[in-house]
């Protein structure tokens, strides 16, 4: 019987945002306080600094159920961590780039610069992603499909000694 009911559900995507704690997450705080509404789709983890965050993360994620991610942080030049925000844009640069050999569309894995004031931005982003999800549909991964290891002794070791350069 709950079969039935699903089937008559629209698709609603599960995104997982990790929010810089100084900028994105207090952005996403102000949006919430002005009572900004956006698609509630998406489950918030804050941390320290964009620049601290693991692409393990982003990959454990996908492989438990999310069907996309976002990624927000401080706007170039005014990260509390000096150079966080450009480790992490290097980082998520390589992590399209490996998502997308596995066959993972890249607009599923996104990164925003969103300021502590841009509470509409982050209503305006999430409900982009939340659209764009919907338009490509569930994330049908195995748990076994990311294997962050293999893929680093594969085919992707020379882009990862690319980018180190």
């Amino acid at each position: 019987m709950s079969d039935i009911k699903n089937e008559n559900k629209p698709f609603e995507p599960r995104i997982v945002a990790f929010f810089c704690n100084w900028c994105t997450y207090t952005a996403a705080d102000l949006a919430g306080t002005a009572r900004m509404t956006y698609a509630p789709n998406a489950r918030v983890v804050r941390i320290m600094c964009s620049g601290r965050l693991d692409p393990q993360f982003v990959l454990t994620a996908l492989r438990e159920g999310a069907d996309g991610v976002l990624i927000g942080g401080c706007h170039p030049g005014d990260c509390h961590y000096m150079e966080g925000n450009y480790k992490t844009y290097r980082r998520f640069v390589l992590l399209r780039r490996l998502l997308e050999t596995m066959g993972i569309e890249k607009e599923r894995v996104r990164m925003e610069w969103i300021a502590a004031s841009e509470g509409d931005r982050v209503q305006k982003v999430m409900n982009e992603m939340a659209g764009d999800l919907r338009r490509l549909g569930p994330l049908h991964l195995e748990p076994e499909a990311i294997d962050l290891h293999a893929a680093l002794h594969g085919e992707i070791k020379p882009m990862i000694q690319e980018v180190a350069r």
